[in-house]
């Protein structure tokens, strides 16, 4: 069983390990979590009692997904329901990797472009829009940690998805429930990996293109 990440400093321990991440990434990641903590005063982008494990809950809770997919290339991942940038921002920090966030709420985009000018990463774009309205582009990568059921999710989703389309999906305790309920071709789209930063998470992993005609049951 892969050990979990209960403090914060194995946290940011892995990330060094796992990512090898520069200064420059190092210190950025150090000044988003700070202005997450700024704005968290204004607006509820995560939960207050998360803040004293901050590296665990939120930064490397969303480094992980990127452990699931390092591709290098050009192909564009795609954070739906983006909220504070979680994961998108932290794959953005580690990553060159060109990245959509797609956020339907104004005061959650305003904070969006403030990090990405204040850390100048110039390959975030960020869609203030839902995702019913965004322009189809095809993914290499979809993420989503709070977002939709599962279900729903591949729904709206599934036409930006390719045969090539890495799919990484946190769902708590519910991952294998969710997957459950899905119709078979889904199903076999994915399997279940354990989060490295909860007990009782999971990550649904799948690689695949939604094809409309399975839609339904």
């Amino acid at each position: 069983m892969t050990p979990l990440l209960e403090s914060e400093e194995s946290a940011r321990s892995w990330i060094e390990t796992a990512f090898a991440p520069t200064a420059i990434q190092v210190g950025q990641m150090e000044r988003f979590v700070d202005l997450l903590i700024r704005a968290n005063e204004q607006q509820n982008l995560i939960a207050a009692s998360t803040i004293p494990t901050i590296w665990v809950r939120h930064v490397a809770d969303s480094a992980q997904l990127l452990s699931f997919d390092s591709r290098d290339g050009d192909g564009i991942w795609i954070d739906l329901g983006s909220g504070p940038g979680l994961p998108g921002l932290i794959v953005a920090i580690l990553s060159a990797r060109p990245m959509l966030l797609v956020e339907s709420r104004k005061r959650r985009c305003d904070f969006l472009r403030e990090v990405v000018s204040d850390l100048q990463l110039s390959h975030v774009e960020i869609a203030e829009a839902p995702l019913e309205r965004i322009d189809v582009r095809p993914a290499a990568t979809i993420s989503a940690r709070a977002f939709a059921p599962l279900d729903r999710l591949l729904d709206l989703s599934a036409r930006f998805s390719t045969e090539s389309t890495r799919w990484l999906l946190p769902k708590g305790r519910n991952a294998v429930k969710e997957l459950a309920l899905l119709p078979q071709p889904w199903q076999r789209m994915f399997h279940v990996e354990q989060s490295r930063t909860d007990a009782e998470s999971q990550i649904l992993v799948g690689t695949g293109k939604v094809a409309a005609k399975q839609r339904g049951r």
